[in-house]
């Protein structure tokens, strides 16, 4: 019998492929579910499948040295007396103390300061690093109501009312115990050192309309002054879009299923809600269904990666979008620094998801003291500052490529499909044709 190599004879399966097999093994030895940070790794249809239909002779293109494109929008004017003003669309989204060290919460509120925008608390309550350098600030209301106090959710500029997270639809946060400090516990109310998970709904209500008298006793607590939000996770978004119309909302946040996450259990991450260019359209329909379109607005969020992201976001009828692992990278996340660190996790930079260990070898997503030396948070803050200014300035350039004078002019008739699956989750026709399937 040969014994030489044989193509036939080594082949991977594809139901059964190296890494499934690993997984495998890798739960018989340690009887546990896996438990990572970061967002879906598997290939789903995005926002790549997408292309602009550039201004020619039907349309003409705006010289971008000459003409503006306006970027800014506002924020909560359905309901609230004091909406938010950004000056450009793209937003922080919620990242917890916690999740993340204070000098990488500093450089996030440095960063949104600098080019108008806001930035999220996310779970866990406010640190001080975070108010002082935020001229904007969300707060963010979850299920656990870690740190939520009456008076911090007065020193917001908006509450967000966090419903369901685009990593864990259904699911609760976890933050495992070597993140959790004195600080953190203290502000949590927890015992140090001891892994906590978060409730997975809210205490306070079982339906939309325990939500409404929600929503209202937010808005009694803050004269009606603040902006609220109700965040969901991508799994039924015309549904949940719809009763977050009737609550009363002012704002929808709307995360994808490539979201980012500090932590939870990876069947969650991989196999729970659906992309967001597919729920992008959905939560549109409900808003123009409910006749709320551009009246209560639409924020995006989960795997915006470049300015191309936000133009096509805000051209399928979002009004604004939101980063976190974007932004984290732009803090330092993945970047190829004290590698040994990296090796000792068992991985490297550029693939690096290990957030939830506290052993971040850049500072972002760490609580120990020597690893957050690392990260400076001014520096920190200029990357995000010079990161969110390319994504305004490509978004900008893209609009007027299509002839628009105002990002938010960018529309679906500006948009072609690349795949069939694409031209159905968005609802624009496949690139060269009149074809959106299922229409």
């Amino acid at each position: 019998m040969s014994t030489d190599y044989d193509s036939r004879r080594v082949r991977s399966s594809e139901i059964f492929p190296p890494h499934v097999i690993a997984e495998i093994q890798r739960a018989a030895n340690e009887g546990i579910y896996e438990i990572r940070g970061l967002g879906a790794r598997r290939r789903v249809p995005s926002f790549d499948d997408l292309v602009f239909l550039g201004a020619s002779m039907s349309r003409y293109p705006l010289e971008g040295y000459r003409e503006d494109c306006g970027t800014d929008v506002i924020l909560g004017s359905r309901f609230a007396s004091k909406p938010i003003h950004l000056k450009i669309p793209v937003t922080i989204a919620g990242m917890s103390f916690g999740a993340l060290g204070a000098n990488a919460k500093e450089a996030l509120g440095r960063g949104a300061s600098a080019t108008g925008t806001s930035t999220t608390t996310g779970d866990g309550g406010m640190t001080e690093e975070e108010r002082e350098h935020s001229n904007l600030l969300v707060y963010q209301l979850l299920p656990s109501r870690y740190g939520m106090n009456p008076d911090d959710l007065r020193r917001a500029d908006a509450i967000e009312v966090v419903v369901g997270q685009g990593a864990k639809p259904g699911g609760g946060g976890m933050l495992m115990g070597q993140k959790i400090t004195s600080r953190v516990a203290g502000m949590r109310n927890l015992p140090e050192g001891i892994d906590q998970r978060s409730a997975c709904r809210h205490p306070d209500w079982t339906g939309p309309d325990d939500l409404e008298i929600k929503i209202e006793e937010l808005r009694e607590i803050t004269d009606w002054e603040k902006p609220v939000y109700v965040k969901i996770g991508a799994a039924r978004p015309y549904y949940d879009t719809a009763l977050a119309v009737k609550a009363k909302a002012d704002v929808v946040v709307l995360d994808g299923m490539q979201g980012g996450t500090a932590a939870t259990q990876d069947v969650f991450i991989e196999h729970v809600g659906i992309p967001t260019l597919a729920a992008v359209r959905e939560s549109v329909r409900a808003l123009q269904d409910m006749g709320e379109h551009r009246k209560m607005q639409l924020v995006v969020s989960g795997g915006i990666r470049s300015g191309a992201d936000v133009a096509k976001a805000l051209a399928l009828g979002a009004d604004a979008v939101s980063i976190g692992v974007a932004a984290m990278i732009a803090l330092n996340c993945n970047r190829p620094l004290f590698e040994e660190d990296y090796r000792a996790l068992g991985t490297e930079p550029g693939s690096c998801f290990h957030c939830h260990t506290g052993r971040c070898p850049v500072g972002v997503a760490t609580q120990d003291p020597a690893l957050e030396k690392r990260l400076n948070a001014k520096a920190a803050g200029r990357r995000l500052e010079n990161y969110l200014r390319v994504l305004t300035l490509e978004a900008q350039t893209l609009a007027r490529a299509c002839g628009k004078s105002h990002v938010h002019n960018l529309e679906p008739e500006d948009l072609a499909a690349l795949t069939i699956e694409a031209a159905a989750m968005a609802g624009v026709p496949l690139a060269g044709t009149n074809w959106i399937p299922g229409e």
